[in-house]
């Protein structure tokens, strides 16, 4: 702050100058301690407050979600989750009411919001390139590719379980894999990911078939014996990536955490370890604990997204 002194003689012009290198010494002190410059040592995250949105009913996002909250919280910030569906998390990232996504699909299935916000948002990098969205059924399933789903829709009790209404996998479900493989007669059931998770652990408890739109990375593969229908169309696109993004001022309100958050990667096998204690093992919506554990089983590579 620049600070004016009126004065006519040598003692008042002396005093002003000892302010004025008192002051400046005071905004560099600001400046190195984050002030309004953001983050720039890991001891100016004290008390520093980041919201997250956290795409609903979506694992991978839930699970790296909940571990940057932990990693952040230890530095000293102040992290909330916000949980929302894509069109207003998207929405609220681009208007600054959240500060960071990280699960954004590219470059299929969240495409339209990136056409949408893109110019309003900061894009942070690719987590993780192993992302699929997938029609998946019972191993035993007597089918291994869409082209056959058809002419056996009877053996699935003529139902496609799907996930939330405005999710990404449906729209591509709706739009690109029921007219190409014809499987207008086919009820498609769509409400949210508990509900067909649900289905498909009830189904695989009883044995009896069943058909399910899912992703990977996902749990569910750990947890049950299923695979993948074949989608020789590409109907469903080709492997994507998982990208963090933050608001359109995150790099310059928080230059270290943009740099940890640019760097961090995750495969497949680290993240379903993380999801299947999250979600599979755990009976509660309490996550901190869960997590907490985790991390300290994988304590080096927890150290490692934060080592710069």
């Amino acid at each position: 702050m620049k600070k004016r002194f009126t004065s006519i003689a040598a003692m008042g012009m002396i005093s002003a100058l000892a302010l004025a290198g008192c002051g400046a010494n005071e905004s560099n002190t600001e400046d190195q301690a984050g002030g309004d410059g953001g983050d720039t040592s890991a001891s100016s995250l004290e008390g520093k407050e980041i919201t997250i949105g956290v795409f609903s009913g979506w694992p991978e996002g839930v699970a790296v979600s909940e571990l940057w909250q932990h990693i952040l919280e230890e530095k000293g910030m102040e992290v909330t989750l916000e949980y929302a569906d894509a069109g207003p998390a998207f929405t609220g990232l681009a208007a600054g009411d959240y500060d960071l996504l990280m699960d954004v699909w590219l470059p299929t299935t969240h495409a339209a919001y990136l056409e949408e916000f893109g110019e309003d948002i900061t894009e942070l990098g690719a987590w993780n390139d192993e992302a699929k969205l997938t029609i998946a059924v019972n191993a035993d399933a007597p089918i291994d590719s869409l082209t056959e789903l058809a002419e056996n829709a009877g053996k699935f009790d003529n139902r496609l379980i799907g996930i939330e209404p405005g999710a990404g996998l449906t729209k591509a479900t709706t739009e690109e894999v029921i007219p190409t493989y014809g499987l207008e007669d086919m009820e498609y059931i769509t409400s949210s990911t508990p509900a067909m998770l649900s289905e498909l652990k009830s189904h695989m408890e009883s044995g009896e078939n069943i058909v399910v739109t899912l992703w990977r990375p996902h749990w569910a593969y750990n947890a049950f014996d299923i695979k993948d229908l074949k989608d020789p169309e590409g109907t469903l696109g080709a492997a994507e990536s998982i990208y963090s993004y933050g608001s359109g001022t995150f790099k310059e309100d928080y230059p270290m955490v943009s740099e940890w958050i640019s760097d961090f990667k995750m495969k497949n096998d680290l993240l379903y370890s993380l999801e299947n204690v999250m979600f599979n093992e755990n009976e509660s919506d309490e996550y901190d604990p869960i997590v907490d554990k985790w991390v300290s089983e994988n304590q080096e590579y927890v150290d490692s997204l934060t080592a710069k």
